[in-house]
């Protein structure tokens, strides 16, 4: 049995969040709390192995308990978020932090809204308790090594792009590689799979800490050098040629493999606008979405990197490119930003 601890200071929202999650026949819910000063308590004596937090708490914020809940007691963390600007943030700075996941309260009547997350909620409650939760160290001075990657200045616009996915501990896995590639790097796409409301705040929060012009999406952008595009929560995000140049191209076709965006949509749009001309990524993420894309980008001569397990907060996606063999590189997350440059530089033969 998973035992969980839901902690949120409305009575209706941990009373909802138990009820979901006692419907599930693999899943405890020990107990609830309704502040972080509970919380600390009931996590000595219940010894849970989830929690399920509020983003805004009262008498000490969710950010501050949860900063010194992993520095401390490191354990999973799903996070329930209100779908507001600041919640967004709160919950992307909750990430940086070392959650494992979120979810997302839902628009209009809360209780049947909420109802409808149950499979989610649930599925994200098993996916974090298999997670082993590292204790929150403050990130080193930028060294040689972590410098980013030299560009090759033979890129232009027209000819080359990369591609990246991602799924449970992506925004971290993403923010990794994006600070490792530097200014003039060819434009990159990206499909994290996200909520709508979230992703505007995740690619404000990349540009902001990134050295390239990160942006979510909008259909028609043209895919500029030094520019990253995220794609839109709730709509699939393809690269498309227009005339000499990429430009992103949405649509909110249905869900692949129950999502969207999704990455071996975005894969595939790769592999029929660019080619050979790409290189592209698959980062952690719970389930296989992306996986067959990558697939079928290696087939093209394309250089394929899968995040290596040791390095994935989720070795699911990753993984199960690795098995249909569809990667040509298996790495650990800080040696993939400088992985995609040089496969960019020299085409694989196939």
């Amino acid at each position: 049995m998973i035992r969980v601890l839901v902690v949120d200071d409305s009575a209706l929202m941990r009373q909802l969040l138990t009820e979901i999650l006692a419907a599930a026949p693999d899943i405890e819910v020990v107990g609830s709390a309704q502040d972080p000063y509970v919380a600390r308590d009931r996590i000595k004596e219940l010894n849970p192995d989830v929690l399920t937090l509020d983003v805004e708490m009262p008498r000490m914020d969710g950010l501050t308990f949860l900063r010194n809940l992993m520095r401390l007691r490191p354990m999973p963390v799903v996070m329930v978020s209100s779908l507001t600007e600041r919640g967004a943030e709160v919950t992307l700075h909750a990430l940086e932090l070392g959650a494992v996941d979120f979810v997302r309260k839902p628009d209009g009547p809360i209780a049947a809204g909420m109802r409808e997350y149950a499979d989610e909620l649930i599925e994200k409650i098993r996916t974090a308790a298999t997670i082993k939760v590292r204790p929150l160290q403050v990130a080193p001075a930028m060294t040689a090594e972590s410098q980013p990657a030299r560009a090759i200045s033979s890129f232009r616009t027209t000819d080359r792009v990369l591609a990246i996915g991602a799924s449970t501990g992506g925004t971290e896995a993403i923010k990794e590689v994006l600070m490792r590639l530097p200014p003039d790097t060819p434009g990159v796409v990206i499909a994290q799979h996200i909520p709508a409301g979230f992703s505007a705040a995740f690619a404000e929060r990349m540009n902001r800490q990134t050295g390239l012009v990160v942006k979510e999406a909008a259909d028609g952008d043209r895919i500029m050098l030094g520019h990253a595009y995220i794609a839109p929560g709730d709509y699939h995000l393809q690269l498309a040629r227009d005339g000499a140049r990429y430009v992103c191209r949405l649509d909110r076709g249905e869900p692949v493999n129950r999502h969207r965006p999704s990455v071996d949509v975005l894969f595939r749009s790769v592999a029929r606008a660019a080619g050979a001309n790409a290189a592209a990524a698959l980062l952690t993420g719970m389930g296989a979405d992306g996986a067959q894309g990558l697939k079928e980008l290696y087939d093209l001569g394309v250089h394929t990197i899968a995040q290596d397990e040791a390095t994935s907060v989720v070795w699911g996606m990753p993984g199960e490119a690795v098995k249909r063999g569809g990667a040509v590189e298996v790495l650990p997350l800080p040696d993939i930003a400088a992985a995609l440059l040089k496969g960019l530089a020299a085409k694989r033969k196939h």
